[in-house]
């Protein structure tokens, strides 16, 4: 009995020997699956797949605010190409024809006011800040110092054009006629200017740089800070209060896109808010 337990015994230990013998020679001589691959099986987990966004935006502050949220876009998979268009009237033609997933750099009331002429099929999908426009002069030091007969430059595009003769009846310079709604009016719409102002209606781009030649211009805030002009220099502005939020546009159909929802996201958080107000001030306000 005593002999048949120790041959069991025996027969055990020289199995095990024989195994451990086996992982060795496979440990110096072999080369596992991981080992070709140069992975782990805890690491064979596949990569994300990473979508390209392309997005065309006006240069100063949509480019800005939208660098800040592409390292965030990175960690979810999204490659944020930002196409910046020194001319943006191109950047709807862009859109429609397809060089672009969606542009920020317009208001609505924009929109609006080109997209039946256009045949424009958009949607909106997020508001993102407004740019309070306002009054700016290198000659005058305070409204109480626009004279009669004073030149004020001021854009010429329909919704803008607007939006500068609603702040200076605002501020009580002109007044214009009843029943304007569709955000369009020209100084043809003007009932009572008092101080018999004159109008040179211009692209407005060229404000910044036509201000030597006028008494004063409203310019839209992004125009100021490219021109290198002090935002806080305006003599009167908009209140945050502005129908003028810039929002993010895409073609009608493709808002329901995962990667635009997330650039909504990540363009409406707390870090984008933060990144305004630091770096813009009363310039740029956040519309969320």
């Amino acid at each position: 009995m005593a002999h048949t337990r120790l041959s069991a015994l025996t027969a055990i230990l020289l199995a095990v020997t024989l195994t451990a013998a086996g992982c060795g020679s496979q440990g110096k001589g072999e080369v596992t699956a991981s080992e070709k691959t140069g992975s782990t099986p805890a690491a064979s987990k596949e990569p994300v797949k990473e979508v390209k966004l392309t997005v065309g935006a006006a240069a100063v502050p949509h480019a800005e605010i939208l660098e800040v949220v592409k390292p965030k876009l990175k960690e979810q998979g999204i490659s944020l190409d930002i196409k910046v268009f020194d001319d943006e009237g191109q950047l709807n033609p862009a859109l429609k024809d397809k060089q672009i997933d969606a542009n920020y750099f317009q208001h609505v009331p924009y929109l609006d006011s080109v997209k039946k002429e256009k045949g424009f099929d958009f949607a909106v999908t997020a508001k993102v800040h407004v740019e309070p426009i306002g009054f700016y002069s290198s000659k005058l030091k305070s409204k109480d110092e626009i004279k009669e007969g004073a030149k004020i430059g001021i854009p010429n595009n329909p919704s803008n054009e607007y939006r500068a003769l609603v702040l200076l009846q605002q501020q009580g310079l002109i007044k214009l006629k009843e029943g304007l709604t569709t955000y369009e009016a020209t100084p043809k719409d003007i009932v009572e200017n008092p101080k018999n102002l004159k109008f040179f209606e211009t692209d407005s781009a060229t404000l910044p740089r036509a201000l030597p030649d006028l008494d004063g211009a409203i310019i839209n805030t992004n125009l100021v800070l490219e021109a290198k002009l002090d935002p806080k220099s305006a003599l009167f502005r908009e209140d945050a209060n502005s129908p003028y939020a810039n929002v993010i546009v895409v073609r009608k159909g493709d808002e329901s896109r995962e990667e635009i929802k997330k650039l909504d996201a990540a363009l409406t958080g707390p870090e984008v808010k933060k990144f305004i107000q630091d770096k813009y001030g009363v310039a740029v306000v956040p519309a969320f």
